[in-house]
């Protein structure tokens, strides 16, 4: 036999080895979780789109309710979740909008229109915002250039072990050295003049 014949050959026989193979795809990757990247922890909103206006029924001008939100699994660690609404851009400074802690470390979602209440059944307490009631209170600008509001989730490495009702600076304080991550959805809310 020559030796260009020993080369095809033994090509011959590499080939056949792998013809039935499957070519390995993305799917194949996805199938296995230990190999797949983490993406980052998230808050979303079937109803809100990250830097887009915020639809009037979730404003002072609207109904009033709160929008529905989800997020993706929290870090390792999750005691519990905290909530934060705010606007940085009120005329007399971050004004908070919503105030709902000790959130159960399993839920993954909230649904639209959380009752405005102290204590929402099978979630978490809610405090008092700038408008001094409990509960969510959508955004309500004075005329003119429009505001951001920051719906702000946080993982917590602890449940921060405060009553219904607190304050904004309360939470602020009892959350602060418990943050294990934090996720951002910020939407945008302008008043006709």
């Amino acid at each position: 036999m020559r030796p260009g014949s020993v080369l095809v050959v033994i090509g011959l026989l590499f080939a056949g080895c792998t013809k039935n193979q499957p070519a390995p795809t993305a799917d194949r990757a996805a199938i296995a979780p230990d190999k797949a990247p983490l993406g980052p922890w998230a808050v979303s909103s079937t109803a809100l789109t990250e830097g887009q206006a915020i639809d009037k029924k979730y404003t002072c001008d609207g109904s009033d309710v709160s929008p529905p939100l989800s997020w993706t699994t929290p870090p390792s660690g999750t005691a519990s979740l905290a909530l934060i609404v705010d606007d940085p851009d009120a005329p007399s400074g971050t004004f908070t909008h919503w105030l709902l802690y000790s959130i159960l470390a399993t839920r993954t979602s909230l649904p639209e229109g959380v009752e405005k209440v102290a204590e929402v059944k099978d979630t978490g307490r809610q405090g008092k915002t700038d408008f001094g009631k409990v509960g969510y209170g959508g955004p309500c600008p004075p005329a003119g250039k429009p505001h951001r509001y920051r719906f702000k989730l946080h993982a917590l490495s602890a449940d921060p072990g405060l009553a219904a009702g607190a304050d904004r600076q309360t939470v602020d304080k009892a959350i602060a050295g418990r943050i294990l991550a934090q996720t951002t959805l910020t939407v945008l809310y302008t008043r006709a003049r």
